[in-house]
């Protein structure tokens, strides 16, 4: 029994030794994914105030955090694939296409960004609903054509996700972020139409006033 004691302790002592340089990465990754969605969040706020430059250092602060943890993790390939590490590219996805549509009127490629697939199907589908925020913002702008615009974006997003037939195990849950994606699309085209219907009865209302004086 003396050698199995032995034995045992020295490959326990390497399992700690394992564990604790694990655990070690891990917390360090879990802060940094922390940080990096902190400054999606900061990036997504800024676009809808039009602070573009300001949004764009954000991202640019969230993709070095992303990079930080992926090289904290490199050694353990297991907890690469970890939520928090899927979260933390999901928001940077979803900040860099909002950026990108409301300005550039384009959409990041998800190599470019370097994130995974999933993360990105996911973080674009949730840019839909920022979407909606800047239409409704420009609905009371009275800008028709640029809501279109937008529309047309979202429509687009939504074009793609449906195409995405695989399990959920696989796209981190996109039927259902797919189905959530549809019905702001459909409601944003709803206030939309309202509007456009509005947009024209003052139209005609102005018209019919500068008749009548």
């Amino acid at each position: 029994m003396g050698k199995i004691t032995a034995k045992l302790e020295a490959i326990a002592e390497k399992a700690r030794s394992a564990f604790t340089s694990k655990d070690i990465a891990r917390e360090q990754a879990l802060r940094s994914s922390r940080e990096a969605i902190r400054y999606c969040s900061e990036a997504i706020r800024a676009v809808h105030r039009s602070e573009y430059d300001d949004a764009r250092k954000k991202l640019d602060s969230a993709r070095e955090l992303i990079q930080e943890l992926e090289e904290v993790l490199k050694d353990h390939q297991d907890l690469l694939y970890t939520g928090f590490v899927y979260s933390a590219q999901k928001e940077y996805a979803e900040g860099c296409a909002t950026l990108s549509i409301i300005v550039d009127g384009t959409i990041p490629d998800p190599d470019d960004i370097k994130v995974g697939y999933a993360a990105y199907l996911n973080g674009i589908a949730e840019a839909v609903g920022e979407l909606r925020r800047h239409v409704l913002d420009t609905i009371r702008k009275g800008d028709t054509a640029r809501c279109e615009e937008l529309l047309e974006a979202m429509d687009d997003i939504y074009g793609i996700l449906v195409t995405m037939d695989f399990p959920d195990a696989m796209t981190g849950g996109l039927r259902r972020t797919t189905d959530s994606t549809r019905g702001i699309l459909e409601k944003t085209r709803g206030d939309l139409t309202v509007a456009s219907r509005q947009w024209a009865l003052e139209k005609k209302l102005a018209k019919l006033e500068g008749k009548i004086k």
